[in-house]
């Protein structure tokens, strides 16, 4: 089953080698991330707490054994 907003997220490895959020597409919009203002790890699961250029927060969720990617929730809307 898919989502019903394809979501794709553009990284960058840090000094560490870990990836992190840069960008992501939700749909056919483009969020540049202006912050990360939290991350925390899971057994399976990466996530990151952003604050897209459009001023909502995000958590983007990181399945590091399906390297995959989805939109954990929208915390703040603008």
């Amino acid at each position: 089953m898919s989502a019903p907003f394809p979501l794709r997220v553009e990284c960058h490895a840090g000094y560490r080698g870990d990836e992190e959020p840069r960008a992501f597409t939700l749909g056919e919009r483009r969020f540049a991330v202006e912050e990360i203002i939290d991350r925390w790890l899971e057994p399976r699961n990466r996530y990151f707490k952003v604050r897209a250029d459009d001023g909502r927060t995000f958590i983007l969720r990181h399945d590091s054994v399906a390297d995959g990617w989805d939109l954990a929730a929208l915390v703040r809307q603008v």
